[in-house]
């Protein structure tokens, strides 16, 4: 699966609440870089998106997919059960071969 694919595939999980779905896209050693917190770990990440996140009912529509050599930057938007928007974002993701390393997320 090549960086894009694997990013849409990371916010399928998350929408669906198919986290061991996204276990298996995340490295061992995966970062996710947050405006308000960092989780160090794949099995921490998991289980801050199954068990601690404020809103758990959410969904990410992409708006666009910008690729590189290492990985991807998505720009999507972060919506709430009804479907307003929470938020919009910038993921980086840095992609290795075991999975998704690091995302650094930007929001506005």
């Amino acid at each position: 699966m090549d960086a894009a694919a694997t990013a849409r595939a990371y916010y399928r999980a998350l929408d669906d609440a198919a986290y061991g779905d996204l276990a298996d896209l995340l490295a061992p050693t995966f970062v996710h870089d947050r405006p308000d917190r960092t989780l160090e770990g794949r099995e921490r990440f998991v289980r801050f998106m199954r068990e601690e996140r404020p809103q758990s009912d959410t969904s990410h529509p992409i708006d666009e997919v910008y690729r590189a050599d290492s990985g991807v930057a998505v720009r999507g938007r972060l919506l709430d059960a009804e479907g307003s928007r929470i938020t919009s974002f910038v993921d980086v993701f840095v992609v290795g071969p075991s999975g998704i390393e690091r995302i650094t997320t930007y929001t506005n």
